[in-house]
């Protein structure tokens, strides 16, 4: 189920409604199965999948916390890690695999024919399977106390809002959620109403518009000239922020509502004034999941020069890795770790440069902004071979601007990104004008009315999945 789908519109108002009609103690069992109803929606077979994740990882933790010998929970430990890695290495990354070493052998003159799988890739696969590891792990590490009702721990798992596209909540946040008894806050309640209606502006009016010309201009690309492959990669930089921050914020909106605090996951990335800001500004559920379950267990920066851009650069090869079973997303990774690397160097072995503050920040957050948008190439083309010869064509290939859908789109396009920058600007500089976020509630309502008719009149309804579906 989508969220911008008529049948989440139906199904959230009543989903949210009877929650609140029902007496305390039923909510949670509730809110189970109409999590599983709303995984169902896909295909009903993969449901055994986060099942089998679920039950894994619910027992592997209490065997951890009922063993006292330290073999024995390490045993146990890398059992539930090997098992919930297994599924996902089948499901995601074994045609990968078979392909890249099917490639390998050719190229060494050998025709090898690994017959490859026909599966399809479970929706959200790799959001709560990283999910249930991390509540495994701070078991193991003590950090937490096992959850005893399984029932509980199911529905920590598999909680609609945030189950197929994040935030990858900890245990320590939101399980206690769950044993918590809710009264209804209406101030809550708005506030996760307004977060979603902004969500669904970012995925509506500027992702959705967006993804019609990027998807002509990268499908085609040897079609196209530079200049309308660097307006393309320039339109990816912001339908995928909107597409994920958009679906983020609805997931938050809708947990809000129900009284639920789900962790913040993006906050103004594009405003970064280098490459290490970016990454606790974007996707900061998963980077900080690598950093902790990851980067410090490889020994973080506490170590030698050498070892720490070793953990760095590992690090975003796991995290280029785990967005999809393709070379180019790899490559995304590794780059953005090479950025991270030459950016330690620097600050180690150059002075630095002495400017006015404010220049530097500008100077700074441009930079950052186009080196985020360079990799993005990599993360949007279809193969390796394809993001090269795009790379190669911005750069030596001028040439006429590709219209698309015409330019009224395009400039409609541009507009809503100039809104969604000029509020970004407005929370970065902390600027004390609101309007949907005003006190006054004349204000506040009218400025709703008018968001909410501006996204009925100008959204794109083609019913698109969200990019990050496919990870």
């Amino acid at each position: 189920m989508l969220f911008n789908s008529l049948d989440f519109l139906l199904f959230f108002p009543i989903v949210c409604i009877t929650y609140w009609i029902l007496p305390n103690k039923i909510r949670n069992p509730f809110l189970l199965i109409a999590s599983y109803y709303f995984y169902l929606n896909w295909k009903p077979i993969y449901g055994l999948l986060i099942f089998c994740s679920t039950i894994i990882t619910w027992l592997c933790s209490l065997g951890i916390d009922k063993t006292e010998k330290k073999e024995y929970k390490k045993s146990i430990l890398l059992f539930c890690l090997i098992s919930n890695l297994s599924i996902l290495f089948l499901f995601k990354y074994a045609n990968f695999f078979t392909s890249s070493v099917n490639a390998c052998f050719e190229m060494l003159g050998i025709r090898l024919e690994i017959p490859q799988m026909n599966i399809l890739l479970p929706v959200g696969i790799s959001f709560y399977t990283f999910q249930a590891i991390g509540y495994t792990i701070d078991v193991y590490r003590k950090t937490i106390l096992p959850e005893k009702n399984f029932f509980t721990y199911a529905l920590f798992v598999s909680f609609f809002p945030q189950l197929v596209a994040g935030p990858i909540e900890r245990a320590k946040n939101l399980l206690p959620q769950f044993h918590s008894k809710h009264i209804f806050n209406q101030e809550k309640a708005l506030e996760g109403l307004k977060l979603m209606i902004w969500g669904y502006f970012m995925k509506l009016c500027i992702a959705e518009r967006l993804s019609p010309y990027v998807d002509a201009v990268y499908n085609n690309y040897h079609q196209h000239n530079g200049t309308s492959l660097l307006l393309a990669t320039f339109f990816f930089t912001f339908q995928i922020f909107c597409d994920f921050g958009g679906y983020s914020l609805i997931a938050i909106g809708a947990a809000k509502c129900m009284n639920f605090e789900l962790m913040q996951n993006f906050n103004r990335p594009y405003f970064a004034i280098n490459i290490k800001q970016f990454w606790r500004k974007w996707h900061i559920s998963l980077s900080t999941w690598f950093m902790d379950y990851v980067y410090i267990p490889l020994g973080g920066n506490r170590c030698k020069t050498t070892k720490h851009l070793k953990n760095l650069f590992v690090t975003f090869f796991v995290s280029g890795l785990w967005h999809g079973a393709n070379w180019t997303f790899i490559a995304w990774g590794s780059l953005h770790g090479i950025y991270l690397i030459v950016g330690i160097l620097k600050n180690k072995y150059l002075p630095k440069v002495k400017a006015p503050s404010v220049i530097h920040t500008i100077v700074n957050v441009i930079v950052t902004f186009c080196l985020v948008m360079f990799a993005w190439i990599f993360f949007r083309a279809n193969d390796i071979t394809s993001a090269f010869a795009i790379i190669k064509k911005i750069f030596t290939e001028p040439g006429a601007l590709y219209n698309g859908d015409g330019l009224p789109n395009q400039l409609l396009g541009l507009l809503c990104i100039g809104i969604l920058m000029m509020k970004e600007l407005k929370d970065e500089m902390n600027l004390k004008i609101n309007f949907m976020h005003n006190e006054n509630v004349v204000i506040s309502t009218v400025s709703m009315a008018a968001m909410v008719s501006f996204i009925l009149l100008t959204a794109v309804y083609t019913g698109g999945q969200f990019i990050y579906f496919q990870f």
